[in-house]
């Protein structure tokens, strides 16, 4: 019966394929200590069944079609999710090259670098071939579009199925530390530093984006000095990130634009995190009992989603709200949080804004944003057929490096870099590169889904034969993932706190990012008990992505 079973999955691979997503994905949700594998769960379910059905009685023509057809589906998954990734975190990777953010950078780079030159000398120590030794850095960094640039790699040098799941059993068996160790050096370093973080947080207020809540205070204008401040100035003066909403003078209430200036006995709503407002409050007066935020006599606030295409990737300060459209954006919510926008400040598809605008306006506004929870779950197509091809047209293209070694981004890097590139311009003319972030989020995830269990059943036979005649194979590799990770998630924490002096509360988020690991970053923010790791996590996302993606192949030609 099992073995009917195994040969009826051989007979149709794409029946294979979501029995193995079906098996993993119920595993990835199971959480140990708090801690689940995720995705990675659907590549040791692809592993497993692959190992059982690609057994060495298996016809070699059906092998040979299971294995074509699973290598098409994890191509486009792996594109597929580099794609979308890259447009999502394009914002993060420019905004990186600020002063702070290149020396968040500067740690991912030199522990990248020497974690790199750490696993040479170990395979050389242990005698690792480079393919082993290439899966030993993504597995104990945990990045799948790097394991898979080394498999294209290693494909384009005519290896057999043995040869060609070496990386990916490395990297699976490895995969583990590369969630534990980081979570552990989380939970020691602020002890081993002497660090409260719950103190050294309060001190980094200024360092905190985005909100779970933010407050609505009434202020009145009780200061001489906020006379000859304008809205601007004000924000400006203590780089408060707030919003001012509406303003009640002399029984008229106005729309206040950036420039206009308050007068003694306004009142005025203030929008933002309740620390920047006591000292808003400070600035210009005192706050007030009246709730004028609730007074809906001339102004209405509304909740509208952004779905127009034509106000995507425009600053809101030339949209000019105030002038042309009598509305103020007094917050956004972006995924799972709140902040408050400036003229800077860009929309992107699926934005939710509370707009303050008259009554009588409410449906020219909401015609305005689009407000179509419909198109706010659709993907364009076009554009996305557009940089999708351009990225793996990109992918292509081999890039001496000297020494006879010939590197291609191939379907991991090309996509990627072509998104980071379109997702930092937002539009081109009518053309719309990003697309709404619930869309992303789920094309991200299926594309992984599918890189994971196509990977996974094509290595499956090899890692029945590596296992088969090795034995020691998996106690040698976890005892090396133990080193890589200590060593790199160590000088990490050395690096960043004590040489750069970043915070430790960001630091947490830096580890998270060096792994690329998101359930690390959960682990951080828990820890911490706030959003700060995520700050660290975003900044330094992108460059280790594409570090791991260049080194792993880098390493497979350093290690003869």
């Amino acid at each position: 019966m099992i073995e009917q079973t195994l040969f009826f999955f051989a007979q149709n691979p794409l029946l294979m394929l979501f029995a193995v997503v079906a098996l993993g994905y119920p595993i990835s949700k199971l959480r140990i200590a708090g801690a689940s594998f995720g995705i990675a769960s659907i590549l040791f379910a692809g592993i497993a069944l692959g190992a059982l059905v690609m057994a060495p009685g298996l016809d070699a023509g059906l092998k040979k079609d299971i294995s074509k057809e699973m290598k098409l589906v994890y191509e486009l998954g792996l594109a597929v999710f580099v794609y979308a990734m890259g447009l999502s975190i394009s914002h993060s990777f420019w905004a990186a090259f600020s002063r702070e953010g290149m020396k968040k950078n500067a740690v991912v780079f030199l522990v990248m670098l020497a974690s790199t030159c750490f696993v040479v000398l170990l395979a050389r120590v242990m005698g690792f071939n480079a393919r082993y030794a290439a899966g030993l850095l993504t597995g104990s960094f945990t990045n799948m579009p790097a394991l898979a640039g080394v498999i294209e790699r290693v494909k384009s040098m005519g290896a057999g199925p043995v040869e060609l799941a070496q990386p990916t059993v490395a990297s699976a068996i490895a995969y583990p530390i590369g969630v534990l160790v980081p979570m552990l050096v989380i939970l020691v370093s602020s002890k081993v530093f002497r660090v409260n973080l719950r103190e050294e947080a309060d001190g980094l207020k200024d360092y905190q984006v985005g909100h779970h809540k933010l407050e609505v205070w009434t202020m009145r204008v009780t200061r001489s000095e906020a006379e000859s401040l304008t809205k601007r100035e004000i924000r400006a003066a203590g780089r408060f990130q707030v919003v001012f909403g509406r303003v009640l003078r002399k029984a008229e209430l106005l729309l206040p634009g950036p420039d206009f200036r308050l007068k003694l006995d306004d009142l005025v709503t203030v929008v933002g995190s309740p620390d920047d407002l006591v000292q808003v409050a400070a600035l210009v007066g005192e706050r007030s009992h009246v709730e004028l935020d609730r007074d809906q006599s001339a102004l209405d606030a509304t909740r509208i989603f952004v779905s127009n295409w034509e106000v995507v990737g425009v600053p809101l300060g030339k949209l000019d709200l105030v002038n042309k459209h009598q509305a103020i954006i007094t917050r956004v919510r972006r995924g799972d949080l709140w902040f408050v926008p400036s003229g800077d400040t860009v929309l992107e598809l699926g934005d939710r804004v509370r707009v303050t605008t008259r009554r009588d306006n409410i449906e020219a506004v909401e015609a305005f944003f689009g407000d179509s929870y419909r198109a706010i779950s659709e993907v364009s197509f076009l554009t996305f057929a557009m940089g999708l091809a351009a990225g793996l047209a990109l992918g292509q293209l081999p890039i001496p490096l000297g020494h006879g070694i010939v590197f291609k981004l191939g379907f991991a890097g090309g996509p990627l870099a072509v998104a980071l590139i379109l997702g930092r311009f937002h539009r081109i003319g009518p053309l719309v590169w990003n697309f709404p972030y619930s869309a992303n989020h789920t094309v991200r995830q299926f594309g992984l889904v599918l890189f994971a269990a196509g990977i996974g059943v094509i290595s499956g036979e090899g890692f029945r034969a590596i296992v088969s005649q090795n034995a020691g194979v998996l106690p040698l590799f976890l005892g090396a993932a133990l080193l890589v990770c200590f060593v790199a998630d160590s000088l990490t924490m050395l690096l960043g706190h004590k040489l750069f002096g970043i915070p430790l509360n960001i630091m947490f988020g830096i580890l998270a990012g060096t792994h690329t690991q998101p359930v690390v970053l959960g682990y951080a923010s828990h820890h911490t008990g706030n959003e700060l790791p995520n700050m660290g996590f975003a900044t330094v996302y992108p460059l280790a992505t594409i570090l791991k993606i260049v080194l792993a192949q880098v390493l497979l030609a350093l290690i003869r």
